[in-house]
């Protein structure tokens, strides 16, 4: 027979425990960790649970439910916390406030040393050759930035083996937006001193980079080089145009604001970022606290879950008063190797902008909490099956519409976290392609979209669908890899067995076996809405092409023939078919009609 397990005594347990700094965990019947603490003195933090005082209702809840205590004893209270985020992170206790996001954030990378040195998104370890610039809040942040610095400074963003290719400009040159390095239209010193205006921009010294570009416009005027002092010209008027649309702390400075609030039962912090004075953006977080869980420990567990996993800036300036903040601060600056502080005592601006994330933090939690739920819920899972970083903020999704191959119509739909945003919504016209290639016809409309994208029209989507399997996704990573767009996820949404709704396979860019997801799966439901919502979108759009040429007349197709000449031709020959059947000598009898013209409505009608 196999022992009884032995009754836990936690009173036993405590006089055993060291007086030593270290992180404890509380067990379940079932040997699950429900929670983990970190300590200064184990004995005394392990035997507060158990001295009979009055607890909070977490507190009597969880204890009712511990089975056991282990601890793990560390030499300093650094380590302690460093251990307590890695056990919270593998374990996610249920007690605990856990912070759901802890992916990597992405980054601007630029290597110096290369010959011509390109911008590229990039997300991953800190260790990569060259310099990082960010983090940025989210994919969108890094594009927006990426799109400035290609208009500013127009380096390149095509990766070394489209580069090496090349033997004439790309778009990227013919909209403006490269200097054409691949091909010798700029020299190697020229486009060094572009990047080195394009750091100096991203490290926060936008008034550096002014006055040079100032002084190389007097300096090219001055030497009578009227196009060149044009072209710093243009730089400067675009370079203050983007300065007037920032958000700048007035400082120089790398610091986060970070706002908590806790509204309709939803926890929410706010985090700004600003690096070398710029605002990056905001993002809204939602940790998820046990019932009755006090906001002393939410902040406390928020910081030490977020910056435990990444570099930390110098300054976190928050808006409430963290507990062991010295502490955390002494960890996150053993880990990122510079000094890190933690303020929550702020005047002037910096008091601005936390109440600020305040704000955020407070709209967020609302938001999170109303009936917008919903669409929040799906996006959240839609992130979790896609392995997104973060939840998407921006979905487009295209589907081609026609009959029998005539008058293809493309069309775009845009959803956004509170659903469709219509007046982002557009349809494309498809001409000049084989009759009924879909393939073709998906690859213009992409093409011609993220060209205009490029350019600034609207903001790219985190997540780009298309109706249709592997092939029509193939088409999709050709037109964003010519226009070396980055940063967005492709997924091809294809009819499952039957056509049945439910059924649909993904097919996403970069996995080799399609995805299936259970018909119950809100995110799903979210990718169903949205391909529906393309193809009703395309279907009312080719059906009204196709009407309006049914309707029309073949008249209204001949160049020169306005609605009045045409009037007359159908009244002095007594309909279209007589029309048709006139010689050139009988059509230049109408008044108005020149000989040119009746050629040309001859020809229209007499030509296969």
């Amino acid at each position: 027979m196999s022992e009884a397990p032995a009754q836990f005594d936690p009173k036993s347990l405590v006089r055993h425990l060291t007086h030593r700094p270290g992180v404890y965990r509380m067990l379940d019947a079932k040997g699950e960790v429900i929670y983990v603490g970190k300590a200064r003195d184990l004995r005394r933090r392990v035997g507060s649970y158990f001295s009979g005082k009055a607890q909070d209702a977490k507190t009597m809840a969880m204890l009712r439910a511990v089975a056991d205590v282990e601890v793990t004893v560390t030499r300093t209270e650094s380590e302690a916390l460093m251990l307590e985020y890695n056990l919270i992170k593998r374990h996610r206790p249920r007690f605990n406030v856990v912070l759901r996001d802890d992916k990597s954030y992405p980054y601007i990378h630029v290597d110096p040393d290369e010959d011509f040195p390109r911008l590229s998104f990039y997300r991953g370890p800190r260790t990569k050759r060259g310099r990082l610039f960010g983090p940025y809040p989210g994919a969108g942040a890094v594009r927006s930035t990426l799109n400035q610095l290609q208009k500013l400074f127009q380096l390149r963003q095509c990766d070394d083996s489209y580069f090496a290719n090349r033997t004439r400009p790309c778009l990227q040159h013919q909209i403006h937006r490269c200097s054409a390095p691949c091909v010798g239209l700029i020299s190697k010193e020229d486009y060094a001193r572009d990047v080195e205006n394009a750091v100096l921009f991203l490290e926060g010294h936008s008034d550096a980079v002014t006055e040079r570009l100032v002084e190389r416009m007097e300096k090219a005027s001055e030497d009578l080089r009227f196009e060149l002092a044009a072209q710093y010209r243009d730089q400067l008027a675009k370079l203050r145009q983007v300065q007037s649309q920032q958000l700048m702390s007035g400082e120089a400075a790398d610091f986060d604001a970070v706002g908590l609030a806790f509204e309709q039962g939803v926890h929410c912090a706010a985090v700004m970022f600003f690096r070398g004075g710029r605002s990056l953006g905001s993002r809204n977080y939602f940790p998820k606290a046990a019932y009755g869980a006090e906001d002393d420990e939410v902040v406390r567990a928020f910081l030490l879950q977020y910056y435990g996993g990444r570099e930390a800036p110098r300054e976190i300036l928050v808006s409430r008063p963290v507990p062991e903040a010295d502490t955390i601060a002494a960890m996150l600056s053993e880990q990122a190797g510079h000094r890190v502080e933690i303020k929550w005592r702020l005047r002037g601006d910096r008091r601005r902008w936390v109440d600020m994330a305040v704000t955020n933090a407070r709209h967020g939690a609302e938001l999170r909490g109303s009936s917008a739920s919903t669409a929040a819920r799906q996006l959240d899972a839609l992130a979790e099956a896609l392995e997104l970083d973060e939840a998407p903020s921006r979905l487009e999704c295209f589907d081609i519409s026609h009959t029998g191959g005539e008058e293809t119509v493309a069309s775009c739909v845009v959803f956004g976290p509170e659903g469709p945003l219509k007046s982002d919504y557009r349809r494309f016209n498809i001409a000049g392609i084989t009759a009924g290639d879909d393939y073709a016809a998906m690859t213009q409309a992409l093409r011609r979209r993220y060209a205009r994208l490029k350019k600034g029209e609207a903001p790219m989507p985190d997540v780009l669908f298309i109706d249709g399997g592997r092939g029509q996704l193939s088409q999709a990573e050709n037109v964003l890899n010519e226009l070396q767009i980055e940063g967005v996820k492709l997924v091809g949404v294809a009819k499952g067995e039957g056509r049945k709704p439910g059924r649909e396979r993904l097919f996403v860019s970069g996995r080799a076996a399609p995805l299936v997801l259970p018909s119950h799966s809100p995110a799903l439901h979210l990718i169903q809405q949205l391909r529906d919502e393309a193809h009703r979108f395309a279907i009312v759009g080719h059906r009204a092409r196709r009407q309006r040429r049914q309707t029309s007349s073949p008249l209204e197709q001949i160049r020169g023939l306005g609605p009045k000449r045409r009037r007359d031709l159908l009244r002095q020959f007594g309909g279209l078919q007589a029309v048709a059947r006139a010689g050139v000598d009988d059509l230049t009898k109408v008044k108005g009609i020149s000989r040119q013209l009746a050629e040309s409505i001859y020809d229209h009608f007499h030509t296969d």
